[in-house]
């Protein structure tokens, strides 16, 4: 499978995810038995599996699911899907290409159009919020 379709099969899911999370979250009554279901998935789909495909090639590397527990706690704090998750991935691709940047400093110079896409992006993720619509 190409890399741009597993791009997309990932913004699928995270794109998904919140509203999801949410609804589970309602349903279940209590936010901790929501992040508990997060927990339980990320073991059997982000451990188990990769840790079958690292181990037949012999590498074995770290797992995060930092960005759940703040999503599930910006949800038991009163946020809601319809606002929480905009500002996820609509700043998540800036703190990407800066964290980038710094690890992996660009062999060249910068374009100022990176600066202009900073500055779209953020008000992209603005102008969601700000129209969104009522639920």
């Amino acid at each position: 499978m190409s890399w741009i379709a597993l791009a997309f099969g990932a913004a699928l899911s995270w794109g998904m995810y919140g509203a999801s999370l949410h609804r589970g979250q309602l349903a279940l009554g209590n936010p901790m038995r929501a992040l508990l279901c997060v927990g339980a998935a990320y073991f059997l789909i982000g451990v188990l599996v990769p840790v079958g495909v690292l181990s037949s090639q012999g590498e074995m590397r770290n797992f995060n699911a930092t960005g759940a527990v703040f999503i599930i706690f910006a949800f038991r704090n009163g946020g809601s899907p319809t606002y929480v998750m905009p500002i996820v991935f609509g700043f998540a691709p800036l703190v990407n290409v800066l964290t980038t940047m710094l690890m992996h400093p660009p062999k060249s110079s910068v374009s100022p159009l990176l600066y202009l896409g900073f500055l779209l992006t953020a008000a992209g993720a603005g102008m969601v919020l700000y129209f969104r619509p009522q639920s």
